[in-house]
């Protein structure tokens, strides 16, 4: 089984504890939308790129768990691949938490295979997890952002509420119809319509925000091409 071990803050009840967790399981939801007309908005949008729809509304691909770093920069093949801020739901010590990261992707491998797609790219993720029972009772009004470089620039890319995407607990009832996430699972829950359409950047910065607490998560991370020589 393939595993990696990562190293984050874990937050509950303002108390902060750097824990080491070995993650076993990745899991990738797709078309999680909340809103069909916004979910057909996304599948539009990947199909302006070639992408096939999905087989099923929403789909749950598995990744490598090893694909999943907390690094602040990748390697990607070619110039082909993008971003997107989702939140993530982590189950570890024997309870959920929350989180956010980029399921990275490569675009042009996208257009003829996604679950290839999903595999290619490491999947970068904030080093920080709240208990997702400290805001539960005020969940639909955390925002996710995130911001490009293009041409020297921070350009927003993306900007909603969570509640562009099924519940949480929704989407994990609908993996394998299970009630809790395996433990040692790891799981991204869809992201939001791209600002200007889905496009590379060198840069990709990205950020879970709390209005009620106060408090954000903020992660970002700069690509490194290699080349494609055939």
């Amino acid at each position: 089984m393939s595993m990696i071990v990562l190293s984050a803050d874990f937050i509950q009840s303002g108390a902060t504890t750097r824990r080491e967790i070995t993650i076993e399981r990745a899991i990738v939801a797709g078309w999680t939308g909340r809103d069909p007309e916004a979910v057909e908005k996304h599948i539009r949008e990947l199909e302006d790129l070639g992408v096939a729809r999905p087989a099923s509304v929403p789909i749950y691909y598995r990744v490598a768990a090893k694909r999943l770093t907390t690094a602040t920069t990748i390697e990607v093949s070619g110039g082909d691949s993008s971003g997107e801020v989702e939140f993530v739901l982590l189950q570890a010590f024997g309870q959920l938490w929350v989180g956010v990261g980029s399921d990275h992707t490569d675009r042009k491998v996208e257009t003829y295979n996604v679950t290839v797609s999903k595999q290619m790219c490491e999947k970068p993720v904030a080093p920080t997890f709240w208990a997702f029972s400290d805001v539960a009772d005020h969940w639909d009004s955390l925002k996710l952002r995130s911001f490009i470089t293009e041409s020297g620039e921070r350009v927003a890319y993306q900007d909603g509420g969570v509640t562009a995407m099924r519940a949480p607990l929704d989407l994990i009832k609908g993996y394998e119809g299970r009630d809790a996430l395996p433990e040692n699972s790891l799981m991204f829950c869809g992201t939001l319509a791209a600002k200007g359409g889905i496009r590379p950047a060198p840069h990709f910065a990205f950020t879970l925000e709390d209005p009620v607490l106060k408090r954000s998560i903020t992660h970002g991370y700069d690509l490194t091409c290699l080349p494609v020589l055939g």
